[in-house]
């Protein structure tokens, strides 16, 4: 009876039970809402795109105006001044008194640029930096996925590994129980009890091990999603184990290399870098730019008789500038361009490598998965049948107490590293469609719909 009981508890421990908590839908959206890795990639994507509406401003009228007011104030003194009579226009002498002088002016300014190569330049340097940032949020987007699917079945591993480690806790404390019995009666040596003793002590343990590792990784999972984790819904025990599809790695790595967001990402900060040298160029070349201004200045001296003066002038023209020498900064600057085109393009190269390695990794580790779930299930079943005919062996007197104890201890292991497969599998299976800058919320889906 004892042995139906830990064959029971043991089986049950290796079987995802049904449940109806949160799924992984829910805790992507909570994700999706709170997540702050996401909300910084996107303020950095709106706040790059305003590079090109003020690139483009720079060659786009600029209009100005002003307002200006002046008094002196005069001397204590009086004298006379000629002055023109207002109605007449002829020239009269007017005493002046003790007073000041007032002046008003009204100015403004319209300029467009005709020809600037710099700017021109600097407005398509801007488009593809923004360019390069919207990649990047596609690849948070995409790394989001990954990072709430890593996280929950991180936590429904741990609840695994939590559940296994009980129910070897709780098998070693029947052995122990067993032998301190047998001991009590003289059926057995103190040598069996300290034995089992040993490995009841040391699965404890690992139990509060198990127990402290669920905790932390459910603050993980909290972290992304901002809401407290509750009961999540497991893996079910029937996986589809289907390889990837093209079954070509080939096909997976051409498919990565148009699509990859952070790849393309680098090919826009390349395609920036040539526009920034374009610009640092355009410093040795002229620039034209097309004014209009208007003034008006109004000044008069207050005294008992006072004759305004109202002067104004329009200017209308154009402004040819010729850069000829400055100190070797212009030369500089062409010169520091092409250093980070060229830091760019390395850049490139070794996100375009990463992304063929991280390609062919997941496509083998999914081939290899699929055999590592089946023998992981296979094992299971083996252990449980060893640890089966090992008691009954050690009943009969065929098998040692020690046998017993490292029969429970494996089937344990088996059901660790089945559940570890089986989680890693489906993780890989999405590393896989990121890899390829293919992972989207139809994945997500699809991993939901194998939890119950």
């Amino acid at each position: 009876m004892r042995l139906k009981l830990l064959t029971l508890a043991l089986a049950l421990a290796a079987v995802s039970l049904p449940s109806h908590g949160e799924d992984l839908l829910d805790a992507y959206r909570d994700a999706r809402a709170n997540d702050p890795v996401l909300a910084q990639a996107d303020a950095t994507r709106l706040a790059t795109g305003e590079g090109v509406p003020q690139a483009r401003a720079l060659l786009l009228p600029q209009v100005s105006a002003g307002l200006s007011l002046d008094q002196v104030n005069g001397g204590s003194g009086g004298g006379t001044t000629v002055a023109p009579d207002p109605n007449t226009g002829q020239l009269i002498t007017v005493t002046s008194q003790t007073g000041h002088t007032r002046t008003r002016g009204i100015n403004g300014q319209v300029s467009q640029t005709v020809l600037d190569f710099s700017k021109y330049a600097n407005l398509k340097a801007a488009h593809s930096a923004a360019n390069a940032q919207d990649e990047i949020y596609q690849a948070a987007l995409q790394n989001l996925l990954v990072r709430v699917t890593a996280a929950y079945f991180t936590v429904l591993n741990d609840e695994d590994q939590l559940t296994f480690s009980k129910a070897n806790e709780d098998a070693f404390k029947r052995q122990y129980d067993q032998a301190n019995q047998q001991y009590k009666v003289g059926l057995s040596a103190i040598t069996n009890v300290y034995q089992a003793k040993a490995y009841y002590e040391n699965a404890r343990t690992q139990t509060i091990a198990a127990q402290n590792t669920l905790d932390n990784d459910k603050e993980a999972l909290r972290v992304i999603t901002g809401k407290p984790v509750g009961e999540l819904k497991k893996l079910r025990d029937d996986l589809p184990l289907q390889p990837p599809a093209p079954s070509d790695p080939g096909a997976w790595v051409k498919q990565a290399l148009q699509t990859n967001p952070n790849l393309l990402a680098q090919q826009d900060n390349v395609e920036t870098a040539e526009h920034n040298i374009t610009a640092a160029r355009a410093g040795h070349l002229p620039t034209i730019t097309a004014g209009v201004s208007y003034s008006k200045t109004t000044g008069w001296f207050q005294r008992p008789l006072s004759f305004p003066n109202r002067p104004h002038s329009i200017t209308m023209g154009l402004t040819l500038n010729v850069p000829l020498f400055e100190g070797g900064g212009t030369q500089s600057r062409v010169r520091q361009s092409i250093y980070q085109r060229d830091a760019a393009t390395d850049a490139m190269e070794l996100q375009r490598r990463q992304v063929i390695q991280n390609t062919l990794n997941y496509y083998r580790s999914v081939i290899a998965g699929i055999s590592q779930v089946q023998s992981g299930k296979a094992s299971v079943d083996s252990g449980q049948k060893a640890l089966e005919a090992t008691r009954a062996g050690f009943q009969v007197g065929t098998q040692t107490f020690t046998d017993v104890l490292l029969a429970i201890q494996t089937l344990t292991q088996s059901e660790s590293t089945y559940s570890q497969a089986r989680h890693q599998f489906i993780l890989n299976k999405l590393l896989l469609q990121q890899a390829a800058g293919a992972a989207d919320f139809n994945d997500i889906r699809k991993i939901n719909a194998l939890l119950q």
